[in-house]
This record gives structure tokens, sequence and C-alpha cells, in this order.
């Protein structure tokens, strides 16, 4: 079977960002699958050129089987809204032409967000006459609209439609989160499949404590809570800095920031303004360097701005911490709140509430065996029922139901 995967956002192993997919392709091309991928040569982290980036299209090898397929893209991803959008409507367009070229499709299997690349793996499908199969990872344009970067109401009309119009004409809608199962449901979809976000246990050391990235930033005998992830407008990582700024008669705490995104260079400039020396940046680092940060990190804040959409969400950072037994401070209500507190994995407290982080942070600073406990047992949760094997198996027994009856 030949899968031929749109996905503008797609991040290698060597790469900075969530590597589901690329995960989720070396599993089937270790079954025996062949996938081919078309994606931007910008890291949607930072919105720079990968050194692979060409005027149109590059081509590689990843492993036989596996073949990423890197297209033109505009690159002034960061720079505002309108930007943006030429960038996501450019890569629709460039992958829809490099995705005619091809051959001896299967299946295609487009991802959102952004949702205009699903559009063109709907039409490259239709065109080449097989099962189309929409993965959605963030429900777009709900969220889009709720943290106000989309507000036109033209604009919002058309995305509800072109929405509505991909869930209709997908063989399946594939959701990441059991909280986006009755909105797809309500919008057209007629086949629902749920293939969570997870973590393969195998990447982490739950027992280093990240020695080198410890000396090397000076955090030898620091208690270290850290956030990994983009530093964007739905991060909300003001909070975080309020929540640094409470405990700064602390100076054992150290809150580490590791990433990057569009918020970073004013939330640097807040921290010094503001005199925060407990609060270090970092630059982002590849998924196979990321194990040796998280082991670093005595505690990891996953946090969303205090939004009703987002209690549907299952980000994929918070089971990377607890694979890598990490306790989890919570700043997000809703469908992952559910999963940390029955799995007693961290502490959930108060999206948007500065002083119940710090509590919080507190309270696992001044009781290490605390901290110990709860990242065990968000570790045991991820062997148990979100280890990407499981939800990479899921997903090729989805390919192949599709194409068998397609």
């Amino acid at each position: 079977m030949h899968i031929l995967l749109i996905h503008q956002a797609y991040a290698s192993l060597d790469e900075a960002g969530g590597t589901r997919h690329e995960e989720m392709a070396r599993f089937l091309v270790a079954h025996g699958h062949r996938v081919t991928v078309i994606a931007s040569p910008l890291n949607y982290l930072s919105g720079k050129p990968s050194p692979e980036a060409s005027q149109w299209v590059n081509r590689r090898e990843v492993e036989p089987g596996l073949t990423i397929l890197r297209c033109y893209t505009y690159p002034a991803f960061h720079r505002s809204f309108f930007h943006r959008t030429l960038a996501f409507i450019s890569f629709m367009l460039s992958s829809f032409l490099v995705g005619l070229g091809v051959s001896k499709v299967d299946v295609v299997w487009g991802t959102s967000p952004p949702i205009f690349q699903a559009l063109t793996a709907w039409g490259l499908a239709f065109l080449k006459r097989v099962p189309f199969i929409f993965e959605v990872r963030d429900l777009w344009p709900e969220f889009a609209v709720a943290v106000g970067v989309l507000r036109q109401p033209i604009l919002i009309w058309a995305s509800e439609r072109l929405e509505k119009f991909l869930y209709r004409r997908a063989e399946r809608v594939v959701v990441n989160s059991p909280g986006f199962i009755n909105h797809v449901q309500a919008r057209g979809a007629r086949w629902i499949e749920l293939v969570p976000n997870g973590a393969d246990p195998q990447m982490f050391n739950p027992h280093s404590r990240g020695d080198e990235i410890r000396q090397r930033y000076g955090l030898q005998d620091a208690f270290v809570v850290l956030y990994a992830g983009a530093h964007g407008l739905s991060n909300d990582l003001g909070v975080v800095l309020d929540a640094a700024a409470l405990l700064k008669d602390y100076p054992q705490i150290r809150f580490v920031l590791v990433g990057d995104g569009k918020e970073k260079p004013a939330l640097m400039r807040e921290a010094q303004s503001r005199g925060l020396g407990n609060v270090l940046f970092l630059p982002p680092f590849s998924k196979r360097e990321v194990s040796q940060v998280l082991a670093a990190a005595d505690a990891c804040i996953a946090i969303l701005k205090p939004l009703e959409a987002y209690k549907t969400t299952y980000p994929n950072k918070v089971f990377d911490y607890m694979a890598a037994g990490r306790p989890v401070i919570l700043a997000i209500d809703g469908v992952i709140r559910r999963v940390v507190e029955e799995a007693g994995a961290g502490i959930a407290v108060t999206p948007g509430d500065p002083q119940a982080m710090a509590e919080a942070v507190l309270q696992l600073a001044e009781n290490r065996d605390l901290a110990q406990r709860m990242g065990a047992a968000g570790r045991r949760c991820v062997e148990t029922n979100f280890r990407r094997d499981q939800m990479a198996w899921r997903m090729m027994r989805i390919f192949e139901e599709v194409t068998r009856h397609g």
C-alpha cells in the first residue's frame, strides 16, 4: 500500500516539533507499506527554512519506503495572520502540483490544521480515485475564532463551509482527541475514528537526570520547571512569567521555556524588564534531543488560554511529559485534565491563574517524593494506554480497511 501524506508542518526526528506523523510513517514502512510525505521546508515553530529548502521541491529518501518531498512555501510565516495565510495557500497550491506527480497512490492522508492542505489532499484523492482520510488535530476554524486571530465574518463563513465539505467527503475522519468527536459529527463526518495523541516510552529514560543539559545551562542544583513547545498566542505563557514572578524569592526554583514561536521575543523582553532571573529561555531541540531536555526537568507545564474550545484538546506535549516520567502541572481543563487526574500524573490548576500555578510548583518543589510518584504514574499511564505504536497500529488498520473496501 502506498500512502500519500499532505502535511505542511511535518517534522522529522531531527527537527523540533511534534513527530507523530514521522513516527507513524516509520511504523507503516516497517510493516511493509510505502509512505510519501509532501511537506513545507519551513519549521512551524520558528518559521525558518530547513537546510534542504529549495526554490521548488527537494526530495529526500529517509529510508527505503519513506520519501519526503519539501515544496515551495511562502517564507514569511510568523509575520502576521495575513502572511501566515499566504504561507498556507502557497503550500496548498505547490503541494497539489507536486502531488499530481506522485504515482501509484492507494490512499491520500490529509491533516488539519491548516485546513487548506486537507483540501489539497481531497483534490488529489479525487483525481487519483483513491480514498481520502481526513485527520483532525485541532478544530479549525473554531480555535482560530476563539483565540481571536480569525475575525472577518466572510472568512469564518467560508472556513466553516470548507470544514463541512471535507468532513462529508472523507472516507474516514480521524480525530486525536475524544473531545473532537461531537464537533465533527455535528458537521457531517460520516465515519469517525479516534487515534489519540501519545508518545513512545522508549524515547525517554525516566531515571535520567539530564545532567549534561543541567550542567550546560547552570541548573545543577535547581528544581527545574519546564515548558517545551510553541511560544504562540494560544500558549498563554505570560501566566508562566507571572507565576515565576510570584516565586522570585525561591532561588532554587527555575522556570525553563524551551521552543520558539511568534510570541517568544516579546516574552523574553517582558522577563528581562521584570527582572525574572529565575526564567531561562532555550531554543527548540529536535525530538532526538528532547528526551535529555525533559530528563533535566523536575516538573513540566502544559498550558493553553482559558477558552472553552481548548477543553476538547489532547496536547501532545502532555504525553511526552508523562512518558518522560515527569509530573505535569496542567493549566488546561477538559478531556486532558481527566487523563492526568485519573492517572495521578500531576496537578491540575485553573487556566489563567498564575497564583494557582505558583502554588502547584511550590508543592512539588517541597515534596520531591510526591513529584516522583506522579511522574511514575504518568509513565505507567502512557505505557498502558497511549503508546505511539498502539496508535500507529490503529492508523494502519484504518488505511488497510479503506483500501480493501474502497
